[in-house]
C-alpha cells in the first residue's frame, strides 16, 4: 500500500514539527484536524461529583485547561481558594500558567519534570500529610498521577474539572486518507458520532498511549501502526519508520 495522505486528529503544529521533514522525504501530505476540544465542566456537573474542594490543602494539576476550570468553578461556586492552598503541578510550564489567576510569589507552588515520580520526589515527607485534590479531565482510564498516589498511599481525592467535547467533522472525508493517527479514547468517540455509519476499509490507524488502543479495540478498528514503543518513542518516529519499510 502507498501511503499519500495522513490525518493527525490534532492542532497543526505552531512551529517546524518533524512532520515537516517527514512529508519531505517520503513525499506524503499532512492535514491536522481535532476531533474533539476541552470544556469545562459546568457547575452542576461538578457538584454532582460531592467533592468539596476546601477540604482539601494541596492541589495536582497536569494541565492548563485544568488550571482554568478548577478557578472558574471556584467563582461560579463562591468558593474562596485560601492562600495557604499548596498546588503541586507537573511541569513547570503548568505551575507557570498559574500566574494567570493567583499571584505566584505569595503562593506555595511545587513543580516536577513531567514524570509522576518527580511529583512524589516533591511532596517527600514534608508534604505528605497533605489532603491532596488531583484535578483531572474526564476519561475513562486512571491517570499515571493518581496510580502513583495510590502506590504512596497519600490521603487524596480525584475530581474531574474538564471533559472532551466532540468537533463537528462532518464534512471530512476520511476515506481520503490512508492514515488517520489517534492520540486519545475521546477521536474515537467523535469519528462515531460524526460518521456512525464509518466502516474503516482500506484506511489504517495509527494509536498513540495506551489508553486509546482500548477505545479503539472495542469499536472494532484495526490498529497498524502503535507507539509509544522502545523503537518508536513518538508518532512521528514511528511513522518514519513504517513509511520507510512500506
Amino acid at each position: 500500500m502507498s501511503v499519500k495522505n495522513i490525518l493527525i486528529s490534532q492542532q497543526q503544529p505552531t512551529t517546524a514539527s518533524p512532520y515537516t521533514s517527514i512529508a519531505e522525504k517520503f513525499g506524503v501530505n499532512f492535514d491536522f484536524k481535532p476531533f474533539f476540544k476541552i470544556e469545562p465542566l459546568t457547575s452542576r456537573e461538578f457538584r454532582s461529583q460531592r467533592i468539596n474542594i476546601l477540604d482539601h490543602t494541596a492541589i495536582v494539576f497536569s494541565a492548563r485547561s485544568t488550571i482554568d476550570a478548577f478557578f472558574q468553578l471556584c467563582e461560579e461556586l463562591r468558593v474562596k481558594v485560601p492562600e495557604t492552598m499548596k498546588y503541586f503541578c507537573t511541569t513547570e510550564a503548568v505551575a507557570n500558567y498559574l500566574q494567570k489567576h493567583i499571584v505566584y510569589r505569595k503562593r506555595k507552588i511545587f513543580f516536577g519534570d513531567g514524570k509522576p515520580d518527580s511529583i512524589i520526589g516533591l511532596i517527600g515527607t514534608k508534604h505528605k500529610t497533605e489532603k491532596f485534590l488531583i484535578a483531572t479531565a474526564e476519561s475513562s482510564t486512571k491517570d499515571a498521577v493518581t496510580k502513583a498516589f495510590e502506590t504512596q498511599k497519600y490521603d487524596f481525592e480525584t475530581a474531574v474539572f474538564v471533559k472532551p467535547v466532540p468537533q463537528d467533522i462532518k464534512d471530512v472525508n476520511l476515506h481520503a486518507y490512508d492514515l488517520i493517527v489517534f492520540f486519545n479514547p475521546a477521536d474515537v468517540k467523535s469519528l462515531y458520532e460524526n460518521h456512525p455509519e464509518f466502516t474503516q476499509g482500506d484506511i489504517k490507524f495509527v494509536s498513540y498511549g495506551k489508553s486509546v488502543v482500548g477505545a479503539m479495540e472495542e469499536a472494532g478498528l484495526t490498529i497498524e501502526i502503535s507507539a509509544p514503543t522502545p523503537e518508536a518513542p513518538s508518532v512521528a518516529k514511528a511513522l518514519e519508520i513504517y513509511l520507510s519499510k512500506n
